[in-house]
């Protein structure tokens, strides 16, 4: 686990974490990038990247990779508002010489946390540089400058990144996907809220374009348990 904060006392019941199980390039995992901007807000939230697209999953973009893609995109825009680029559309979805690997960005950020616990920020930044600005997000040096756009340094980014790459980024992909089995969770994303060793899986997708009511009801389940 990679937990970037510590505690969260709601009426002084007992410490909550709110678990992000996702993955840097999961289409719905954008599509909740608002709700999770609004937890973060509020309680503590660790991300845990379960690598879809790592390893053997890797996959070069070809005609059938937009043609399964491009109707999430749809639902997903028209479900949360999240909106998507025509550098991305036209551009990315067409490149037959680029790769979607998740491997790279989770390693980038697990070296923005290890620097200043700004994982979440750079997967924020890693959205919205894949899906509007059509942007390699498996290069490295897109990587190191989308880094530097939410005010990393750039030699200690570059130093952490290559300290969290290879087998750490595979322990933390090993570790995300177990506690993903172990929640029952459905896939990417899943949100698992702990409070005083307790775990309940969490609906987020039925929040989907209603920012302003998920952290209430998070609320009310720190509070109650239920």
């Amino acid at each position: 686990m990679n937990d970037q904060a510590t505690s969260f006392r709601p009426d002084n019941a007992g410490a909550v974490t709110l678990h992000y199980i996702l993955d840097p390039l999961c289409g719905w995992c954008y599509a909740v990038a608002p709700l999770i901007q609004a937890a973060h807000e509020s309680l503590p939230v660790a991300f845990h990247a379960g690598g879809m697209m790592a390893g053997a999953n890797r996959h070069p973009v070809t005609p059938q990779l937009r043609q399964r893609v491009e109707p999430h995109d749809r639902r997903i825009a028209r479900l949360s508002g999240q909106p998507f680029g025509e550098a991305y559309r036209d551009g990315l979805l067409c490149d037959q010489s680029a790769v979607f690997d998740s491997e790279p960005p989770i390693t980038a950020m697990l070296a923005a946390d290890e620097i200043d616990g700004r994982g979440l920020d750079l997967l924020a930044r890693l959205q919205t540089a894949h899906y509007v600005e059509g942007r390699r997000i498996s290069d490295p040096a897109v990587l190191h400058a989308l880094a530097l756009d939410i005010g990393l340094d750039g030699f200690a980014f570059d130093a952490a990144y290559a300290t969290q790459q290879g087998e750490p980024t595979w322990t933390h992909i090993r570790a995300s996907r177990e506690l993903l089995a172990r929640v029952d969770g459905a896939g990417f994303p899943t949100l698992v809220l702990e409070r005083q060793g307790r775990h309940e899986v969490m609906d987020i997708m039925g929040y989907l374009g209603q920012p302003s009511a998920w952290p209430s009801r998070l609320a009310e389940v720190a509070r109650s348990g239920s």
